[in-house]
């Protein structure tokens, strides 16, 4: 079947072509600025010290660098009580093991925090076969200062603070995702340096920009509907008429 789509000349999808590369272009450069932007954002000493449960045993953040000044810390949604890890924060989490020795030789640890205890981490992680560094949050106040857990009382309330705004409750979750930077000084002194939240995250998945480059685009009903576990597929391919 013919798809219902303008099917042109070559020469007249040249033209077109040309026109949405220069949009291209523009996006390109205020991606530039915006980096640079991202750069110069001045950064927040953390005085507070926070304990997290590891497979080599209880660290602190400054532990979590490894021996590197810069930290990319992921927040996984994982809750107390849930038996597994939530499925969009897995397909994002699905890209990180091939960055790792790109990034750990460039001076930049990549871990994930969930407020889930270790354990069930660990059996998650087996699950998925991942092998990137991932912590467990559990017990301290991290997840909370940094806007990605909230209490029955937080969500009670009927607003909850989130991407650096208030929110309706009725439109969160107990457990919400974010990816948070930080640098450590020669002195060991550690600073909070960026945040990110909601869809602030997508370029952390080449799912995403692969699929915005497809014939069909992202092809949803809704956000990311079309998203499992990665072993959670059948053996046929979803399709959207």
């Amino acid at each position: 079947m013919r798809p219902n789509h303008a099917v042109v000349s070559q020469e007249e999808w040249l033209q077109a072509r040309k026109s949405l590369l220069a949009l291209e272009k523009e996006q390109t450069h205020l991606r530039d600025r915006v980096n640079a932007e991202r750069q110069a954002l001045p950064w927040v000493v953390l005085d507070k010290t926070y304990r997290f449960e590891t497979r080599d045993g209880p660290k602190s953040l400054a532990d979590l660098f490894d021996g590197r000044s810069q930290l990319l810390l992921y927040h996984f949604m994982f809750g107390e009580n849930w038996e597994a890890g939530c499925p969009s924060c897995s397909f994002l989490a699905d890209h990180f093991d091939g960055t790792l020795p790109h990034l750990n030789h460039h001076d930049v640890t990549l871990v994930a925090a969930s407020n889930a205890p270790l354990e069930k981490i660990e059996a998650y992680r087996k699950r998925m076969d991942w092998h990137f560094p991932w912590v467990s949050s559990h017990g301290s106040d991290f997840n909370r200062d940094f806007h990605v857990s909230f209490s029955p009382s937080e969500m009670a309330r009927g607003k909850v603070s989130y991407n650096f705004t208030e929110i309706d409750s009725k439109e969160a979750h107990e457990e919400l995702p974010g990816l948070s930077a930080f640098y450590k000084d020669e002195g060991g002194t550690v600073y909070h340096t960026y945040s990110t939240y909601a869809r602030g995250l997508e370029e952390l998945v080449s799912t995403f920009m692969l699929l915005d480059r497809a014939p069909k685009g992202r092809n949803e009903g809704t956000i990311m509907d079309f998203v499992r576990r990665h072993d959670e597929y059948d053996g046929e391919p979803r399709r959207r008429a």
